[in-house]
């Protein structure tokens, strides 16, 4: 019995020091692409032209734009930035509602030195976030590209199979948040780049049952960005902060989704919208709805893509922004 206490107090020590010791190699190996602004880190790359700002998506980082910017920063000044809590962004106390977010945004590039009126994209939940923004402070938007966008209908009203999947997907991401702490996802995301699949396969069903099959969406996705961000993604997904931030949006989508939405903001500015030529035909026609909210308003498909259009046909996307840049 003696043997079974001490190896029950061992485990969670060895974990947080495994842990703690990999963090820490892991902020010496991958030390922000950018600057910290007001405590949100801002990647900024280009120069000339007007500013084109990138807002990812419910959980994704600016990681997530590496296709899009490297390649638009030849033309014109591109800034991505990671809201509190995701990948080099500390977590902030303040409740992460879309008012709160929009005013880190708004704070971010007043103090950005940035200048405006600006080019927002978004993809999915990001472009809800833009649409607010938008209508908080129009003033500071000269144009708005939106990649498959959240559409407010499609978690408001929540119904019952949705406030199911959204209350698992809480307790999921809580449960992450202690075994990223206990060195638990560190472990298994190691396992996974070094080329083992089986342990970490077992570990996500063990700890997440049916949700491993989220899991393995996520990981198909990263896979489609260049090799060398595999590590840094990993690294992000290894801190707790990441799994608690995720939570929280989780919990507050049917809010945020059911918050009224300004479309007048939009009447003059180009507005285009870019759908998932996967998505459903429902969201596809309120993306039509939603561009024809503009007298400059455009709406296109991105045949054979799936919800992340960035990273299976970027070019799409920086072919529209560049239409936009021309209208400049």
């Amino acid at each position: 019995m003696i043997w079974l206490a001490v190896v029950v107090l061992l485990f969670p020590a060895a974990g947080l020091l495994y842990q703690a010791l990999g963090a820490r190699r892991d902020a010496r190996r991958f030390p922000c692409p950018g600057r910290i602004v007001n405590g949100l880190h801002l990647h900024q790359t280009g120069s000339g032209g007007p500013t084109v700002v990138l807002e990812a998506g419910i959980a994704a980082s600016s990681v997530s734009w590496r296709l899009v910017q490297e390649p638009l920063s030849r033309e014109a000044t591109v800034a991505s930035y990671d809201r509190a809590g995701f990948a080099w962004s500390a977590a902030r106390p303040a409740p992460r509602t879309v008012p709160n977010l929009v005013a880190d945004l708004n704070e971010l590039l007043d103090a950005s030195g940035l200048p405006g009126p600006y080019i927002l994209v978004g993809h999915s939940f990001g472009c809800l976030l833009l649409r607010h923004f938008a209508a908080t402070h129009p003033d500071k938007v000269h144009a708005l590209v939106l990649v498959d966008p959240l559409e407010p209908f499609e978690w408001h009203p929540v119904t019952a199979v949705q406030a199911k999947r959204l209350s698992k997907g809480v307790v999921l991401s809580r449960r992450g948040a202690t075994l990223a702490r206990l060195g638990v996802v560190r472990f298994a995301l190691n396992l996974l780049l070094s080329g083992s699949k089986a342990i970490p396969q077992l570990m996500a069903k063990a700890s997440s049952g049916k949700g491993s099959s989220v899991t393995d969406r996520l990981v198909g996705e990263v896979r489609k960005l260049p090799a060398d961000l595999w590590p840094v993604m990993c690294a992000h997904w290894c801190l707790p902060r990441c799994f608690r931030t995720m939570a929280e949006y989780l919990q507050r989508l049917p809010e945020a989704c059911g918050l009224p939405l300004d479309p007048r903001p939009l009447a003059n500015k180009p507005l285009v919208v870019i759908s998932a030529g996967k998505a459903d035909p429902a969201v596809q026609t309120a993306h039509r709805e939603t561009a024809a909210l503009s007298l400059l308003g455009r709406h296109v498909v991105a045949e054979g893509c799936g919800h992340w259009i960035q990273l299976d046909d970027p070019e799409i996307v920086i072919s529209e922004i560049r239409r936009v840049i021309e209208l400049s």
